[in-house]
């Protein structure tokens, strides 16, 4: 299960960097595509079902993350097609969207979820 969540944000990764060094866009919405497949589906399979308002909060906060993460694979396929209206790079607005909750419930939910296990335990 990690595995499959692992692979998922790297291929993520190496899928919004490609543009960078190829010109072929097609391998970067591919591989950015299958780790959007492994990576959203494990993390709306995560829960939490405590009453924490912090934790509940960044959970939302990490599922819209992935709700961009699936609109950036969609405006990428969208980009390499040449769909109108979205033919340029709005993609990479909703990936930094999407990065910035990301990254922020990265850090910040597992210090909240220990916050409440230091509580819960004394």
């Amino acid at each position: 299960m990690n595995y499959i969540y692992s692979l998922g944000g790297l291929l993520l990764v190496i899928g919004a960097a490609l543009p960078i060094f190829i010109d072929n866009f097609a391998y970067a919405f591919f591989c950015f595509a299958a780790g959007a497949v492994l990576f959203v589906p494990m993390q709306l399979r995560a829960r939490y079902d405590g009453d924490n308002f912090v934790v509940r909060r960044l959970r939302r906060q990490q599922l819209l993350g992935a709700f961009f993460i699936c609109i950036t694979a969609l405006l990428m396929l969208s980009h390499w097609l040449g769909w109108r209206p979205f033919r340029a790079d709005e993609w990479k607005i909703t990936l930094a969207i999407a990065a910035v909750f990301e990254l922020w419930t990265a850090f910040r939910l597992p210090a909240e979820l220990e916050k409440e296990e230091k509580r819960d335990a004394s």
